[in-house]
Parts: structure tokens; sequence; C-alpha cells
């Protein structure tokens, strides 16, 4: 039985959600998500807030309860605030650089890396060494993250590379003469 799924999505004043055709659109000040909706799920829009009950009591629908909610509290969440990943690079040499839809990264490579910024997301270098990710898609924002990380992770001895805001970095001790 989901804990987090009885409870239903409050939807803030300046923003609206309309079901229409299998998706769940959520418009408000920082534009408009949609999600794909599940047949296992019901889904009500009633009362200022979105519930989420499952369809049957199958075990795949009590499965994708809590998920579904969480997947439409992001979309109202979303259009409200937005998100934001915050990078931090650690490295001699090691820095980025956002020159419009493009982020440059110095990472200790022959070459420069060049990564094209997608749509709907915005980078902010505030210093070489942060790297500002926003948008109103937690998942793409997270997934950018992902991809810019992969370039350089953290490793355990001197804790060089690209890691997150506040990533707590397994330091290890070297080798004993």
């Amino acid at each position: 039985m989901s804990r987090i799924g009885k409870k239903p999505v409050a939807i803030p004043g300046g923003v609206t959600a309309t079901i229409d055709n299998g998706t769940l659109s959520v418009k408000g000040p920082k534009g408009t998500l949609t999600l794909g909706l599940s047949d296992l799920i019901v889904y009500k829009v009633e009362d200022g807030a979105i519930s989420v009950k499952p369809a049957n009591d199958t075990r795949q629908a009590r499965a994708f309860w809590g998920m579904q909610r969480t997947l439409v509290s992001n979309l109202v969440e979303g259009v409200t605030a937005g998100f934001t990943k915050v990078l931090v690079i650690k490295g001699v040499g090691y820095r980025a650089n956002a020159q419009g839809t493009t982020l440059k990264l110095q990472l200790g490579y022959s070459h420069d890396v060049d990564l094209p910024v997608p749509a709907g997301l915005e980078v902010k270098t505030p210093d070489q060494t942060t790297i500002e990710i926003s948008g109103i898609d937690k998942q793409s924002v997270g997934q950018f993250a992902a991809e810019i990380r992969r370039w350089r992770k953290p490793e355990p001895y001197k804790g060089k590379g690209i890691a997150y805001k506040g990533e707590f970095i397994f330091r290890k001790e070297g080798k004993k003469r």
C-alpha cells in the first residue's frame, strides 16, 4: 500500500491541470509539461488537487501508484518553481564555460569537451568551477547533469573530477612506503 500515493498533489494558484486523450497537461508560470497516463492508475483533477489511485488491486498497479503520484508532483513543482542541479569541478586546470547553447569543459584531456545544451534547459557558470543547470523538467535536468559528470567522475584519492554540490566523495588513503 503506497503511503505517498494516498496524498493528493495540491495545485497552487496560477497553475491549471487538464486530462485529455491519455495525457495530463500542467500549465504554469514557467511553461507547460505533459505526462502520458498509465492504464493501471486512475487520475482525477478536483478541488484544486490531482489525486492518483490504482485502477485495480493488481501488484503492478500498486507498484505504479507511488511513482505516478511523484511524477505528477514533479510536473506541478516544475511549472511553478523549476529544478536546479549544481555541479562543482575540482582539479588543477579543470574549468567550465557556458557559451550560448554550448558548454565548453576543460577536463585534462588533449581536447576541450563541447556539449550542446538541450532545449528547455539553461546552463550558467557563475565561476570557472561551478555549473548550474536549471529547467522545468526534472528528468532532463538530472540527465544532462549526469552526462556532464560522466566525463570526469570524482576519483577517491585526490577528489578530482566533477561532483554534485554537497555530494560526499569517499576518500582513500594512498600507498604507504
